[in-house]
């Protein structure tokens, strides 16, 4: 299995426009072969001092492929390049991070 942890961060103002597209693409994503997770998440209210806040413009998407393979498949998709191109200037950076079990 592998997990990814992409950070994204928009632009002032911008994420909820991304949130937007990205919620419309997920369901061409859970149709991809290998796809056993894939879903965005902000910060959590309420929690309490022990919270480090990613802030108002940033979302965390937190994914699990069954392979490498299926995961290189998800980046090559058309349906993923479409989404890129329609929240490419709202982006203001994006931390991608691989991760396997331990």
């Amino acid at each position: 299995m592998i997990h990814v942890i992409a950070v994204i961060t928009a632009k002032p103002g911008q994420r909820d426009s991304i949130l937007e597209a990205f919620r419309a693409n997920m369901p061409a994503v859970h149709a991809e072969a290998g796809c056993i997770e894939y879903g965005p998440a902000i910060d959590a209210e309420g929690v309490g001092a022990m919270q480090t806040k990613f802030g108002p413009d940033t979302f965390v998407v937190i994914e699990k492929w069954e392979s490498a393979e299926a995961l290189a498949a998800h980046a090559a998709s058309a349906h993923m390049a479409a989404y890129a191109g329609k929240v490419k200037e709202m982006i203001a950076s994006r931390a991608v991070h691989v991760l396997s079990p331990s």
